[in-house]
């Protein structure tokens, strides 16, 4: 017998939460904003409007259904099924936050702060939900799979991210490597020594991978959509020396090709979606190779 669908609502503690539980009460809370010029009201008013969505996005799961929440800083210990459909309510980049655990299963995208958020991922408002989540597993439903990038390193490490990966040293200090493209027939490398290097999807081409594509004039690449199989990297800030070069610090990949890089470096690390604290560490010596991840993340809508 399958089991019935699960929905498993992913939300973030609130701003609100966190400050009553770093300062005990909420006048404390209010005290402490306060002496920042903030009034504790407005972050109160974004806490309501949280719980609001959520349990009219509770109340909207179909009763044949299961159900769980799940909150952010849990998801590396939780372990979803294939009948899952995830229900993310919140910020655009908490979908990027779930992306990496899931395996094919629709994700569902509700901002709780319509006009604050950009609304790129989390694409529906609360009040959709009726209507939204009966018809999820619906034939003809629209999905958009949308483009990851992964590294994956010689010991078997692997990242997965939504928008981009960072590889370079923890800090953002100087990072030692050899850099190297393939995936065309021939392998090019180069030694450098630079602030690390960016790897990003089309969805990342909102944020951190816009960012520095603009300070570069675009160099020549367009900006790949986020369902495309194309990334873009970037060298930030490569260094020439007579040991190490600037002429591999831009490009782009298609779904055949890789970057590799080969760590000269005592420790650099890799970590997606400006996640520092979920990183891999590789030593000296060690190899990495990002580029297209299979797995694509679906979102409904």
């Amino acid at each position: 017998m399958s089991l019935a669908p699960r929905a498993v609502l992913v939300h973030r503690t609130t701003e609100y939460e966190e400050l009553v539980a770093r300062h005990g009460t909420h006048g404390q809370a209010a005290f402490f904003l306060a002496s920042r010029g903030r009034d504790i009201e407005e972050v109160a008013e974004r806490h309501r409007r949280t719980r609001r969505a959520l349990a009219k996005v509770t109340a909207a799961i179909p009763s044949t259904w299961r159900q769980t929440r799940l909150e952010r800083a849990d998801l590396d210990r939780f372990l979803f099924g294939p009948e899952d459909v995830v229900v993310v309510v919140g910020q655009d980049g908490l979908v990027a936050n779930v992306a990496k655990y899931l395996a094919g299963q629709p994700v569902v995208g509700i901002d709780t702060d319509p006009g604050r958020n950009p609304g790129v991922l989390v694409r529906h408002r609360p009040q959709d939900a009726d209507v939204l989540l009966p018809s999820v597993l619906a034939a003809g439903t629209g999905v958009s799979e949308l483009t990851m990038v992964e590294a994956v390193a010689d010991d078997t490490q692997r990242l997965v991210a939504l928008n981009e990966i960072y590889l370079g040293a923890a800090g953002h200090q100087t990072a030692r490597y050899r850099l190297g493209l393939d995936g065309d027939g021939g392998v090019a490398v180069e030694a450098q020594a630079s602030s690390g290097v960016l790897v990003g999807t089309g969805t990342g081409a909102t944020g951190w991978i816009r960012s520095v594509w603009q300070e570069r004039g675009g160099d020549g690449l367009e900006l790949p959509g986020p369902s495309e199989r194309r990334l873009l990297w970037f060298v930030r800030e490569a260094w020439p020396s007579p040991a190490t070069g600037t002429s591999l610090v831009v490009g782009e990949l298609s779904a055949a090709r890789r970057l590799t890089l080969t760590v000269e470096s005592e420790r650099l690390i890799a970590f997606g979606d400006g996640v520092e604290s979920d990183a891999v560490e590789l030593t000296w010596g060690q190899r990495v190779s990002v580029g297209v991840c299979e797995e694509r993340l679906r979102l409904v809508g």
